[in-house]
């Protein structure tokens, strides 16, 4: 149940509080005072999308925020969201004057995903969009299916779940049907491109090792020859002084002075170990251009084998892991190619298990719907009645489809008839307006009266356009009858279906500043008379007009 709706700055409405209460609660007012504002302000709970310039003018932004009861079966699918002891759930949403907007759930950010299916749990909203809905064949088969009971609701689903996986099949059958028609050239041409890539038998690790190794074979010259200067820089093979000698006659000199100084022995030891290294280093060199040689035709055999690398990186990705990840590819591809002719055959025999099982799900929903059609349209018919077409006839008209569907395998046509003696014709072709209002509301009686784990809260947005008189009190009693145990919100230019609330709101529009302003006011009973008196087009000080509206009031 809705306990509270607060609205603040949301077009001409520059703030709002409605408590409503359970039953029947109206909200009336002028065309044009701003009604489907309030309506609106529901759907931007339900995570509706904000209209353009929704924002009051001058205001930063907008903010509506319902306060509702916290229904068990919602503690469980909110976990942690919410704290253990929280007694009731706030919705909120705000909306900028950018068109930016944020929901809340208890004060704590929330997305609008999540305010729309907390809010679906909530309240179901009912306005004129519903009535275009009610002539889609899908709407009608819902209605049907809703009344067959929670055991359909299961039956959908498996024929959902049937159907889908009856698609999944057919799709791999066309894939697999697709791959016979071209297999051979296919496999021809990953034969041929893994005899390519194995004959070469690439490595990362190959190739980085040929990269040096063709690298020092191209630079064999140069390599000696800087060993060769190296080496001679500190022990000539002529005989002359070079960097050895030289080291040689300092360690000499300092060894002279050895003992003499402690600070100079660390010094003098460093300069007898340079001395011997550059003896080592020498050597070294020398050992090094007595080794650098290379086999004759061993370079031009690795590049030839490093093109055949580059080769294969040009045609499959640039790199030989990419090489390497194609091959795997082929072999998977040729693995599937090889065994398409048998997944096929195995395919085609899932194909038709998986159509049996829609086929049998299909026949208990139908089952299901043969025996609820009757008593859906004898039930809709007295409501009907009640609502002054006592004499209009009503139908469900079950027919099959050619191949079942995420639905089963039928459906729903509803028929009516307004008039006696007049044949049954679909609701979308020969229903009015007014006769499509109380058709939704017949149907909406009936299958609230089954289901006793719906939205706490309906709300109905002028579902008695197009209607007047007798009907209006026949759709206001429906509208009562209703919201006997639930509450109902319905927005309303009929006195006669106002005089039925339990509650009563006006909505009125002040025009004389230079920004309207919309309030909204709880009528005591005392002034529910009086806003009957103006819902009937006549003025306060009418007499007639009084009678008529406390009439109305008694009635009810």
């Amino acid at each position: 149940m809705l306990h509270e709706l607060r609205v603040e700055n949301l077009l001409l409405i520059e703030r709002a509080e409605l408590r409503l209460g359970p039953g029947l609660n109206v909200l009336t007012g002028e065309t044009g005072a701003g009604k489907t504002m309030l309506a609106h302000a529901l759907d931007l709970l339900l995570g509706g999308k904000a209209r353009s310039g929704i924002v009051r003018p001058g205001a930063a932004e907008a903010y509506v925020e319902g306060v509702f009861d916290f229904p068990s079966r919602l503690r469980e699918a909110l976990g942690e969201r919410l704290p253990d002891d929280a007694e009731e759930l706030v919705l909120a949403r705000r909306v900028w004057a950018d068109g930016r907007t944020r929901a809340y759930l208890n004060g704590r950010s929330a997305t609008v995903s999540e305010l729309r299916e907390i809010g679906g749990e909530l309240l179901a909203f009912y306005g004129q969009h519903e009535h275009r809905r009610l002539m889609l064949a899908s709407a009608q088969l819902e209605i049907v299916d809703g009344f067959c009971g929670p055991a359909q609701r299961e039956l959908r689903a498996r024929a959902a779940a049937a159907h889908a996986e009856l698609r999944a099949l057919k799709r791999r059958a066309e894939e697999l049907g697709a791959i016979g028609g071209a297999r051979e050239r296919e496999l021809d041409l990953l034969e041929y491109e893994l005899r390519e890539i194995e004959e070469v038998d690439p490595s990362e690790a190959e190739q980085a090792e040929l990269e040096r190794e063709a690298e020092r074979l191209r630079h064999l010259e140069g390599l000696r020859g800087a060993a060769i200067a190296g080496a001679e820089a500190i022990m000539p093979d002529s005989g002359e002084s070079g960097a050895s000698a030289l080291l040689a006659g300092a360690v000499a000199a300092l060894d002279g002075m050895a003992g003499v100084d402690p600070e100079l022995e660390p010094l003098i030891e460093r300069y007898r170990a340079l001395a011997l290294e550059a003896d080592d280093l020498a050597t070294e060199l020398r050992g090094y251009e007595q080794g650098v040689e290379g086999e004759p035709g061993r370079l031009d055999e690795v590049e030839e084998r490093l093109t055949a690398l580059q080769r294969l990186e040009r045609k499959h990705g640039g790199t030989i892991a990419a090489v390497l990840a194609h091959a795997d590819e082929c072999r998977a591809r040729r693995d599937e190619l090889t065994g398409a002719e048998a997944a096929l055959e195995e395919t085609r025999a899932q194909l038709e298990q998986a159509r049996g099982r829609l086929d049998a799900v299909a026949r208990e929903l139908r089952a299901a719907r043969e025996e609820a059609a009757p008593a859906l349209a004898e039930r809709v018919r007295e409501r009907l009645a009640e609502l002054a077409m006592a004499g209009a006839t009503f139908e469900v008209a079950l027919s099959e489809r050619d191949e079942p569907n995420a639905t089963g395998g039928d459906t729903v046509e509803l028929l009516i008839a307004a008039n006696p003696g007049v044949p049954a014709g679909p609701l979308r072709d020969v229903a009015s307006g007014g006769e499509t209002s109380r058709v939704m509301l017949a149907l909406l009686g009936v299958a609230n009266a089954d289901v006793q784990d719906g939205a706490g809260l309906l709300v109905f947005d002028e579902i008695d356009a197009g209607i007047g008189g007798h009907t209006a009190r026949a759709v206001g009693s429906q509208l009562r009858a209703l919201a006997a145990g639930r509450q109902v919100l319905c927005i309303t230019h009929l006195p006669q279906v106002a005089a039925h609330a339990e509650r009563h709101f006006r909505i009125a529009k002040d025009g004389s500043t230079d920004t309207a302003i919309t309030t909204v006011t709880d009528l005591p009973r005392a002034a529910v008379v009086g806003e009957l008196v103006r819902m009937l087009g006549a003025d306060e000080t009418d007499r007639a007009a009084r009678r008529h509206a406390k009439e109305l009031l008694k009635a009810a």
